[in-house]
């Protein structure tokens, strides 16, 4: 699974989380430490807005990934957009052996 490049795109990591909690701290620094150590790892690099919808290219990822990593945060649930890829990652885990991986931050 350490691998700079996946076949057919799949991503080793897919990870979930609330992005005004933790994207410029613990999120950045997992990220790294997995990017160097050769995890091709999917992260949304841009913020939903209200009022936008969850992208395709977004559960797309998610069915095209190994592992997902939830980081559940204290507005985790908050988020409708969060929970949404929540559903997607329990249907994935359900109907493709999606391996998850809660975490629970703070």
């Amino acid at each position: 699974m350490a691998s700079s490049t996946t076949p057919n795109g799949i991503y080793d990591v897919f990870l979930s989380f609330r992005g005004t909690d933790l994207r410029n701290n613990f999120i950045g620094h997992l990220y790294n430490a997995l990017d160097q150590n050769g995890v091709f790892t999917f992260i949304d690099s841009e913020e939903l807005r209200k009022g936008d919808q969850i992208s395709q290219a977004l559960m797309k990822a998610i069915e095209e990934s190994c592992i997902a990593i939830i980081v559940f945060s204290d507005d985790y649930a908050s988020s409708r957009w969060c929970l949404e890829e929540l559903v997607k990652i329990m249907e994935c885990k359900e109907q493709k052996d999606l391996i998850v991986l809660p975490v629970f931050y703070k």
